[in-house]
């Protein structure tokens, strides 16, 4: 699971430019976008990396080698069989899509085996779900503050909860390409 914010076009564009082609773990992304916007981000991605991108779909099982956006203007969750779900509920921190929204369910959903990544942006969206992933043991990575281009998120993440790793794009892409091939994190 990934949440961004502001910048987060130019940081996931760098993330998955790293990944490795046998990259298979599914990414499922909450990118703040304004509720009427085209979901460019999905055009984006598909040239940048390996993964096959798209717009996650109601019922839809993440899959590997794919990577899902949560499309403008709704909330994506998880449900308890790694199903996608969509709603328009009110907005959570001023989003539709919330990053909350989706690690907490995914969180429920996938327990241990969730990796909760929070990028660049301007808000504190998505510090409550990660402090959930890691109670419920999935790992728990945020973006070094220090090398994002806006460091509100990465910082409220910190103050939430403890991580596993604070780290730049370059070493997140690193680590997940370790993980991808089964190698131990922690």
């Amino acid at each position: 699971m990934i949440g961004a914010s502001a910048g987060g076009l130019h940081a996931l564009k760098a993330l998955f430019t790293r990944l490795e082609d046998a990259f298979s773990i599914p990414i499922i992304i909450v990118q703040h976008i304004s509720p009427t916007a085209e979901n460019y981000l999905i055009h984006i991605l598909n040239e940048t990396g390996k993964l096959k991108v798209k717009e996650a779909d109601e019922k839809e099982v993440p899959s590997s080698g794919h990577a899902y956006l949560a499309p403008p203007n709704y909330h994506l969750l998880v449900e308890t069989d790694h199903t996608f779900t969509l709603t328009i509920d009110e907005r959570v921190n001023y989003a539709r899509p919330s990053i909350d929204v989706l690690f907490e369910t995914a969180a429920e959903a996938y327990k241990e085996q969730l990796i909760g990544i929070i990028l660049t942006g301007a808000n504190a969206d998505g510090s409550r779900g990660l402090k959930k992933i890691h109670e419920l043991g999935g790992l728990v990575i945020v973006q070094d503050p220090e090398s994002a281009e806006v460091d509100s998120m990465p910082r409220a993440a910190l103050k939430a909860t403890p991580v596993d790793h604070v780290v730049t794009i370059e070493e997140m892409a690193r680590l997940l390409n370790r993980f991808s091939t089964g190698k131990q994190l922690q």
